[in-house]
């Protein structure tokens, strides 16, 4: 056994660099846990700083990809390391990716529930900052998709393809 699986066995949290909990776990496509030991899909890197045009291109090459769970987590930094008044925006954005990813896991209630409050929070967030288009987004048509997806989930149940599935953000 690796000393990764003792330290799970004995109850050892995995930890990064800065002590703070952080599974080792490998993941799959999806950012679903595998076993310990298993080939996993390359993880995004936490905590990177782009810029916002860098972050709605890395992301949409994510989507495009079939990995929602990664432009979530690009999303999530922006959201994290952007200016506070455009943090709503880039958690409804990961909101939306997450929502993905729960659609295409088959999990139709969290996955539905997720792009709607996504598609709310993107709307919101334009009403309030007066902004349509910031970098080049569409999010009037990120509204419509995400709450379009979320009833097709809703009404036909099932997983959905991500990639096939995957929004347009400009």
């Amino acid at each position: 056994m690796d000393d990764t699986g003792s330290k799970r066995q004995a109850g050892v949290r995995d930890r990064d660099g800065a002590g703070r909990a952080r599974s080792a776990r490998p993941r799959d496509g999806l950012g679903r846990p595998l076993p310990y030991g298993v080939q996993g899909v390359a993880r995004q890197p936490e905590g990177v700083v782009r810029t916002p045009e860098r972050t709605v291109a890395e992301a949409q090459e994510l989507l495009d990809a079939g990995r929602p769970f990664h432009a979530h987590e690009v999303f999530e930094d922006a959201w994290k390391s952007g200016p506070e008044q455009e943090r709503g925006l880039w958690r409804g954005l990961a909101q939306l990716a997450v929502g993905l990813t729960h659609a295409a896991r088959g999990n139709v209630t969290g996955g539905a529930r997720l792009l709607r409050r996504g598609a709310g929070n993107v709307a919101e967030w334009a009403a309030h900052s007066g902004v349509r288009r910031p970098y080049g987004m569409d999010l009037a048509g990120l509204d419509v998709w995400a709450r379009e997806l979320a009833d097709g989930v809703e009404r036909d149940g099932g997983a959905v393809d991500p990639a096939a599935r995957a929004p347009r953000l400009r």
